[in-house]
């Protein structure tokens, strides 16, 4: 089951005021995994407790969700691994302007709110604002890495960010979309859509020469 908030509402218009890394992480120079939308956070939990190398911010809008994974943090004492409650279309671009964003090299966004209605697809994360933010905040290469259960949502993103001409697909596959899943753990959402036999399309972007 989702559990909906609408972020175009008044409350989640206001910016949130998120710490630099430096107020995270113990050690802030590692190389930083941004998941967009982290729900309970368990892949995030098994990514930070596996790769000690990395640091870890989960980002959701919801905040009793984020309560709940900062709890099971705090609990396996991983001190690479934040998760911030926050609406990231809002307050993103200026926290990601205000670090040394050249330590992001990896955004993902993964089993987004669908959003079916036509009225409602404005509410989805992946907006132009956003990708621009991505695109001008990110340095070559960086990677931002999709996936969902939703055909319509995976084909709604690919067309936002093959149009912005600041991301690459891997390989330079236009039809590339069920590529198997790059990480070694999974979200509950992807347990559970594969549990159902249902397919889920993936697809990696990568941070191209582009000036913003």
């Amino acid at each position: 089951m989702r559990q909906h908030v609408n972020p175009l509402s008044r409350f989640f218009q206001i910016e949130s005021e998120l710490p630099q890394p430096s107020e995270l992480f113990e050690n802030h120079s590692l190389p930083i995994h941004l998941d967009l939308g982290c729900a309970r956070g368990r892949f995030l939990l098994n990514m930070a407790s596996a790769h000690r190398n990395w640091n870890y911010i989960g980002f959701d809008i919801r905040e009793t969700l984020v309560v709940s994974a900062e709890e099971e943090r705090n609990q396996l004492n991983l001190d690479n691994l934040k998760f911030l409650f926050c609406n990231v279309n809002v307050s993103l671009d200026p926290w990601l302007s205000r670090i040394k964003s050249n330590s992001v090299k990896i955004v993902s966004i993964q089993f987004p709110d669908p959003w079916f209605k036509m009225r409602h697809k404005k509410r989805r994360v992946l907006n132009s604002s956003l990708l621009f933010s991505l695109a001008k905040n990110l340095d070559e290469g960086s990677k931002l890495f999709l996936q969902t259960d939703i055909l319509d949502v995976m084909e709604g993103m690919n067309n936002f960010i093959d149009a912005s001409n600041f991301f690459e697909r891997k390989d330079n596959d236009k039809k590339l979309f069920s590529m198997d899943n790059p990480f070694p753990f999974s979200t509950e959402r992807e347990k559970y859509v594969i549990k159902k036999a249902k397919p889920v399309y993936r697809q990696i972007y990568f941070r191209n020469s582009i000036k913003v």
